[in-house]
C-alpha cells in the first residue's frame, strides 16, 4: 500500500494532516502532527562553510569503545549534547590488515541498552550485533574476530531494534578501513590525500543538538534533518592541493539520499563501493548513495588554479518525491597550494569476485511495499514490512543452507517510497533492475552489501551464504528498520 492509499485509509484524503485527538489518542510511539499526504523533507540551510573539517582519530584492531553522551561542537559557535564512541561525536576510525585479530571492548555508559553492527564487516553471527545481543546500561562486550576479506571501508552503528535510528541521528556511528597488500600496490592516495568522510543530516536545535522526535510523516519518509554534516561538522571547509584525492564516503543519515556530484560539474572516478575495488575505475559525473551505502572515489584537482573553490554537494534527482527536489552543498573545497602529482590513475583495479547465477538453487522474492496488514493502530507500528511481516526477534523467518547461492529480489513495483535493503552477514551482486531506473548504476558493477530499491522498482541480487548463524536484513531507512522493516533469517 502505497503513502497516499495508507493516508485515504485513515480517512484523512489527499491533503489533510493529521492533527485530531481521535487518532492522536493511543498513539504511544509516534506525533502524528506532522503527517501529510503530500511528502515534505526539511529544506536544507546551507551554511558559510568556513569551519575547517574534523577526522576522528585513527585507531587499530585492539581498542575500546565507549557509548556515552559528551559535547561537540557541529555548529560554528554551538556546544550541543551528542552521543559518540570517544570524547565527541561519531567514533574512531578503526584501520587494519584483513588477516588481523580484532578485539574490541565495548563499555556502554548510555541509559539504555545498544550494541554495535559492524556494517560490512563478514564476522561471526555471534559477534554481528544482531537486534537480540544487547549491552545493557553499564555493562561492557569484547568483540573479538578475525577479519578475512577484500580491502574496503566499512562502518560500525548501534542496531538496538526501535532505537537505531535515535542512536545514530545522535551521533553513534564510526569507520571501519580493512587494507590488504594488493589494494596499498596500487599506490592510490593515501595519508593526507585520503579522506574518510560520514555524510550525515540532523535536525538540531538552538543549542546545537541533536533532537529526535519523528512524526507519522517522518516514519514514513525517514527522519531528515536540515543541516549536512560531515564528520560532524556543519558548514565544513577543506583545503586541497593540485592533485588527485581518494574521498571514501559513507552516507550515514537515516533516511535522506545524496546524489553526489562536483559543483564545477567535472566528473570523478568511483574506484570502489560496500564490498571494496571495483575491477576498473568508472568515470561518473553524479552518483546517487542511499543511507549505507559507501563510495570510494577520486577526485582530481590537479588542474585547478590556487584559490579555486568545488564543492562537494547533492543535486536532484528523480523518484523519491521531496526529498529528490532538493539540490544543496555538503563540502566545500579550496585549492590552496600547488603540489607535484606522483599518482597515475590505473587501468585496472583488480579482479572482483563473481558469482554465477546459473548456480543459484532457490529464487526468494520479498514484497518491501508499504502494508497495512500487521499493523498496530493503537500505536500506529508496522506501516513498514517485508511480505507483510513485522519484525519479531523471536521468529526465524527465512531458513538458508549453508554454503548456497540464492536469488533474492527485492520488490518495490507498487511502493512509493525508496527502501536501501541491506543484508548482514554477506556481499552480493546485484543482478538486475526492472522498472524505475530499469538499470543498473555503476556502484553496482561491484559487491554490496545494501541495494537501492526506488517505488517502481524490482532488483535481483545474488549472493552466497558463507556464515552460519542468524542475521537479520532490513531496510537501511532506520525509521523503516525501527517501524519493522526487518526479519531474521538462518544459515545453518
Amino acid at each position: 500500500m502505497n503513502r497516499q492509499h495508507f493516508l485515504r485509509t485513515l480517512g484523512l484524503g489527499t491533503v489533510a494532516t493529521l492533527s485530531g485527538q481521535a487518532l492522536l489518542t493511543g498513539c504511544n510511539t509516534h506525533d502524528m502532527s506532522g503527517m501529510d499526504a503530500a511528502e515534505t523533507a526539511p529544506t536544507i540551510n546551507e551554511l558559510p562553510f568556513d569551519t575547517p573539517l574534523r577526522f576522528p582519530e585513527t585507531v587499530n584492531g585492539t581498542t575500546t569503545l565507549s557509548a556515552r553522551a559528551a559535547t561537540e561542537s557541529m555548529l560554528k559557535g554551538k556546544a550541543g549534547r551528542v552521543l559518540g564512541y570517544r570524547e565527541g561525536v561519531l567514533g574512531p576510525t578503526i584501520r587494519v590488515s584483513s588477516g588481523t585479530d580484532v578485539s574490541l571492548r565495548f563499555q556502554n555508559n548510555l541509559t539504555e541498552k545498544t550494541n554495535i553492527h559492524w556494517h560490512g564487516l563478514l564476522v561471526p553471527a555471534a559477534m554481528d550485533g544482531h537486534p537480540t545481543q544487547m549491552v545493557a546500561a553499564g555493562q561492557s562486550f569484547t568483540y573479538s574476530f578475525r577479519l578475512n576479506q577484500a580491502a574496503t571501508m566499512a562502518w560500525y552503528h548501534p542496531h538496538p531494534h526501535e532505537k537505531t535510528a535515535k542512536q545514530v541521528h545522535q551521533g553513534l556511528a564510526g569507520l571501519f578501513i580493512v587494507e590488504t597488500p594488493a589494494e596499498k600496490a596500487l599506490g592510490l592516495p593515501s595519508g593526507a590525500y585520503e579522506l574518510p568522510l560520514v555524510i550525515q543530516d540532523k535536525r538540531l536545535d538552538a543549542t546545537g543538538t541533536p533532537t529526535y522526535a519523528p512524526t507519522m510523516n517522518d516514519v514514513m519518509m525517514g527522519y531528515m534533518g536540515e543541516t549536512v554534516t560531515v564528520n560532524g561538522v556543519a558548514g565544513a571547509l577543506h583545503n586541497v592541493a593540485t592533485r588527485f584525492y581518494r574521498l571514501r564516503i559513507v552516507n550515514g543519515s537515516n533516511g535522506r539520499l545524496y546524489n553526489l556530484a562536483l559543483s564545477n560539474d567535472s566528473p570523478f572516478w568511483l574506484i570502489g563501493t560496500d564490498g571494496g575495488l571495483l575491477a576498473a575505475p568508472e568515470s561518473v559525473t553524479s552518483l546517487l548513495l542511499a543511507p549505507g551505502e559507501r563510495a570510494d572515489l577520486l577526485v582530481d584537482f590537479s588542474k585547478a588554479t590556487v584559490g579555486t573553490e568545488v564543492f562537494l554537494r547533492s543535486n536532484p534527482f528523480g523518484g523519491a518525491s521531496a526529498q529528490g527536489r532538493q539540490g544543496f552543498n555538503i563540502l566545500r573545497f579550496v585549492v590552496n597550494r600547488t603540489e607535484a602529482e606522483p599518482f597515475r590513475l590505473p587501468a585496472s583495479l583488480g579482479t572482483a569476485p563473481t558469482l554465477s547465477a546459473g548456480a543459484a538453487t532457490q529464487t526468494r522474492t520479498f514484497n518491501i511495499g508499504v502494508a497495512m496488514s500487521g499493523m498496530n493502530m493503537g500505536a500506529m507500528k508496522g506501516m513498514h514490512t517485508i511480505n507483510g511481516k513485522v519484525y519479531s526477534m523471536n521468529r526465524v523467518d527465512e531458513q538458508v543452507k549453508l554454503g548456497a547461492t540464492e536469488i533474492w529480489e527485492f520488490d518495490n513495483s507498487a511502493g512509493d517510497e525508496p527502501h536501501p535493503m541491506h543484508l548482514h552477514g554477506t556481499f552480493f551482486q546485484v543482478l538486475s533492475r526492472t522498472g524505475g531506473r530499469n538499470a543498473l548504476t555503476a556502484t553496482e558493477k561491484g559487491l554490496k552489501d545494501t541495494v537501492l530499491v526506488m517505488p517502481g522498482e524490482r532488483v535481483r541480487i545474488l549472493t552466497q551464504f558463507n556464515t552460519p548463524g542468524l542475521f537479520v536484513f532490513h531496510c537501511h531507512n532506520l525509521e523503516h528498520e525501527d517501524d519493522g522493516m526487518m526479519l531474521n533469517y538462518s544459515v545453518s
